[in-house]
């Protein structure tokens, strides 16, 4: 078990044994009166074991036995709270455990049956005592030793087998109730700990659940302060703004009045919102109060459908209300009333797509109305209907979603709904539409109630009564500003089509954002600096950013199809857009966005609300990098084609170098050595006339040192041959030549490598052709060799391992396969796609240029194949050269 700290370990066991206490008290005085009972009684034991007398005899010490345990029980029970209780249970096992060790020496001594009680006294009191290890221990060696001790005062003692039989039992079964009681105090102290952590934790949730209810208060607070104060800036934002737009002699130009438009459009909706947040604190805090009203509903469900048909036509969807007769009059709240169908009216547009209907239909039925809102739309998943009326809660929460909002207007719709009595719910089908249901409860007004709704008839003049004026158009504000849909109108969120650039010299700019009020004023904003394309999802703003490759993107964060940061990784992956500077525009400013946008491949970020002039600003200093940097990167480009040109010249002259000066120094060498040979041919031929002189006994050993001396010079010979057709410079790419052949001829010139022991394996059959210049070939074969040769040379091998190469070749269908692998120390996977660069090397200074595999790679693309590596670190390497099959090879 693991405890914080020792202070809390201590509290730990502290708690524990206040536990305990009460439980082994009672099991102490269930122990006391279980052997209080049996003690007496086991004089029937007696009785049959010993007979009469000796039952008399002992029965007196049960007796007595009897009521030292009654005393314990009754010193427990009377005094349960004595520092003294452990020492009280003891004396329950120890009472009967001095009683039956008294028999034992009386009677039998170390042959005697008691010996059985003994174990049954260990048993139970570890069983029924609750007793610690060290209890139990006690008691264990108490227990044996008693037992040796009335054995041994009896009299004369002999090791008796019945003897050590009892030995045996009572030290098995002592070791079991030590073990027992170990394991069992272990899980009993688990058990606590847990309940007791549970404890501790249940105390930590309620002091948590505390404060989060005051949490939850200061927020309903916060929020109803925070709405209060921002009602007043925005009412002087739109009062202005009215006053703006309703006055025609100002004279503006289209393009003022369209932002002054853009402005008032969102500060209604942002009043909206606000009010949609107050409302919910009030109905949270149970502030809100019901004020019912006398309702005509077929007027009133008229006058709520004409005030939303201009945005159900704007999205070209069929709005049909119908009220039936029987609801006549209501006693409702009317302003809670239109809150509630309004919010179901706009969110079934909102879901509803072009060409698609909403029927608004109230009707009664028993003693409720039944408001009903059914959309033809793209309908809600069942598992996700439960939970459609919660606050805040959203279908899509994702930063993808096509549908803006903030999930405040259904839950409202339900708490407007079951404050007045009612229930709300919903039925859809996917793909089919939804159909929410709101009943509310059918009251009819008295008589009294109309007389009172009647309005006065007395003339009001606003100029009389300023304050009520101004009361009254704040109200009809905030009637307007319920009346405002947070709907996108449908020209607005069509995909916009550019088919091509208008040749424009100004730097092109994609600005990709769903919302049309923000695309709209970006670029009337922007254009000015820039050539605008326009995208309102994420897969347009990738597609777009493919098709115009534009020198900047601004980004919105959040977008349907796909977010910021998927469009940012998705144009990082493609070769033609990688290198596009990518602005994103977020309303989040927390760390872990700085990072994600960062990490998904953004250039840089702009928190909302942003300054204009830094956008143009940013914006400029990215296109004039992007700039240099395509200049640079075509500078680039041609740079590395120059080096790649100068290193393979360079590389082919080398060899070429090399291969002309081993041909003239063997040249030189053939020269040389063929007189000698020439001599040492002629001097075999004259010693092989003279053989015939020598003792017939002689003969033979002659003759065959004549054929090995004849042997050797033939090996130089060839040797020589293969060395001058090597160093040759050929480039007959249409003669053909058998694979066997050059290997035989590459492996003689490592013939000395063999006897040191290097093992191979060549398996390439006898006809095996392909068509390409040999002598090239046999220089690939023999510098993949020399490589495989280096390699191994560098690897200790285990004892009983030896250095080996296997060469294979192969035709399979029209490809020629031929493979060398060795079992060297392979290749690191960091460097093996490097192996093949000009000067590229592994060796020492000194040891190699690294031009080897380099030109091996160009000859063997020059023949129409291609080589592939194969390795395991510490294994193998293995190189795969592949050529076209001949289609009809000469086997002469």
């Amino acid at each position: 078990m693991i405890f914080e700290s020792p202070e809390a370990r201590e509290n730990m066991e502290r708690s524990f044994e206040l536990y305990e206490r009460p439980i082994r008290i009672l099991n102490y005085k269930l122990g006391a009166m279980l052997a209080g009972i049996f003690m007496p009684a086991g004089a029937s034991l007696d009785y049959f074991m010993y007979g009469l007398e000796q039952t008399k005899t002992f029965f007196s010490v049960r007796v007595f036995s009897a009521v030292l345990l009654g005393a314990v029980w009754l010193a427990l029970h009377y005094f349960p709270n004595t520092p003294h209780y452990r020492h009280l249970g003891r004396l329950v096992a120890l009472i009967p455990l001095a009683a039956i060790s008294w028999m034992i020496y009386i009677k039998d001594g170390a042959i005697s049956p008691y010996y059985a009680g003994l174990n049954l006294i260990m048993l139970g009191s570890t069983i029924l005592l609750r007793w610690t290890v060290k209890d139990s221990v006690l008691i264990f060696g108490l227990t044996l030793a008693t037992y040796v001790a009335a054995v041994a005062l009896h009299g004369q003692f002999t090791l008796h087998g019945l003897f050590f039989n009892n030995i045996y039992f009572l030290v098995v079964t002592g070791i079991f109730i030590v073990a027992g009681s170990w394991y069992y105090n272990i899980i009993r102290q688990s058990e606590f700990l847990l309940r007791y952590r549970l404890d501790g934790n249940r105390t930590e949730l309620e002091e948590s659940n505390q404060k989060l209810r005051e949490l939850d208060e200061a927020k309903s607070r916060f929020f109803a302060n925070i709405s209060h104060e921002l009602r007043t800036p925005l009412t002087l934002m739109i009062a202005p703004l009215e006053s703006l737009l309703h006055n025609p002699a100002a004279g503006r130009m289209l393009e003022e009045h369209e932002l002054l438009k853009t402005m008032h459009a969102n500060a209604m909706r942002l009043l909206k919102l606000i009010n949609d947040l107050l409302e919910l604190v009030r109905l949270e805090s149970g502030s809100t109060k019901i004020r019912p009203k006398p309702v005509k509903m077929e007027e009133f469900i008229r006058g709520v459908a004409t005030a939303v048909d201009a945005v159900a036509k704007d999205k070209q969807i069929t709005l049909r209300s119908s009220v039936t007769p029987e609801v006549g009059i209501v006693m409702i709240d009317p302003e809670k009333l239109e809150r509630i169908t309004l919010n179901l009216i706009f969110n079934a547009l909102k879901f509803t797509a072009a060409n698609g209907r909403v029927d608004f239909t109230t009707k009664a039925k028993d003693e409720w109305m039944i408001i009903e809102i059914k959309d033809t739309g793209m309908g809600i998943p069942p598992e996700q209907l439960p939970h459609i009326f919660g606050r805040f809660w959203q279908a899509d929460t994702s930063s993808q979603r096509k549908f803006q909002g903030m999930g405040i207007g259904l839950g409202l719709v339900k708490e407007l709904v079951e404050i007045q009595g009612g229930s709300v719910s919903a039925a859809s089908e996917m793909g089919r539409g939804t159909t929410m249901t709101v009943k509310l409860p059918l009251k009819h007004p008295e008589p009294a109630d109309l007389v009172e709704a009647e309005p006065p008839h007395d003339h009001f003049d606003p100029a009389e009564h300023p304050e009520a004026a101004q009361k009254d158009w704040i109200s009809s504000l905030y009637r307007r500003a319920e009346l405002f849909p947070a709907i996108s109108s449908l020209q607005a969120t069509m995909r916009p089509v550019e088919t091509s650039t208008s040749g424009s010299r100004k730097p092109k700019l994609l600005i990709a954002d769903d919302e049309p009020d923000m695309l709209r004023f970006l670029k009337s904003q922007l254009s000015a600096n820039f050539e605008i394309f326009v995208a309102v999802d994420g897969q347009q703003a990738v597609d777009k950013a493919a098709q115009f490759l534009p020198d900047i993107i601004l980004s919105d964060m959040m977008m349907p199809e796909k977010d910021g940061l998927q469009v940012c990784r998705e144009l990082r992956n493609r070769t033609s857009t990688r290198n596009i500077p990518i602005v994103l525009l977020t309303a989040r400013a927390d760390e872990k966005t700085k990072l994600d946008c960062l990490e998904a491949g953004a250039s840089d970020f702009l928190l909302k609300p942003f300054s204009l002039t830094e956008v143009l600003v940013r914006l400029k200093n990215l296109v004039d990098s992007r700039l240099y940097q395509k200049e640079l990167y075509s500078q680039k480009q041609q740079l590395e084609a120059a080096l790649e040109q100068i290193k393979e010249t360079e590389s082919m002259l080398v060899q070429t170098e090399k291969l002309a000066a081993m041909g003239r120094l063997s040249a030189g060498l053939i020269h040389e050595i063929n007189n000698p040979l020439n001599y040492a041919r002629q001097g075999l031929h004259f010693l092989s006339k003279s053989c015939k002189h020598l003792p017939e006994g002689e003969q033979k050993d002659f003759s065959e040192t004549l054929k090995d001396v004849e042997d050797g010079i033939t090996r130089v010979a060839q040797i020589i041959s293969d060395l001058r057709g090597f160093t040759r410079q050929t480039k007959d790419f249409h003669a053909t030549f058998e694979l066997q052949n050059i290997v035989d001829t590459g492996l003689r010139f490592f013939s000395h490598v063999w006897k040191d022991g290097v093992q191979r394996e060549v398996e390439v059959p006898a006809g095996l052709q392909i068509r390409g210049d040999a002598n090239q070939f046999t220089q690939v074969f023999i510098n993949l060799l020399q490589n495989a040769l280096d390699a191994m040379d560098t690897k200790t091998y285990p004892a009983g391992a030896r250095p080996s190469i296997r060469i294979h070749g192969e035709q399979r269908g029209n490809k020629v396969f031929f493979s060398m692998r060795d079992n060297g120390p392979g290749i690191p996977e960091s460097i093996r796609n490097k192996i093949f660069d000009p000067f590229f090397t592994t060796k020492d200074v000194g040891n190699g240029m690294g031009l080897g595999l380099s030109i091996c790679n160009r000859i063997i693309s020059d023949h129409g194949g291609r080589v592939e590596v194969r390795s395991e670190r510490g294994t193998f390497t293995e190189f795969i050269l592949e050529f076209p099959a001949i289609e009809n090879p000469d086997f002469t």
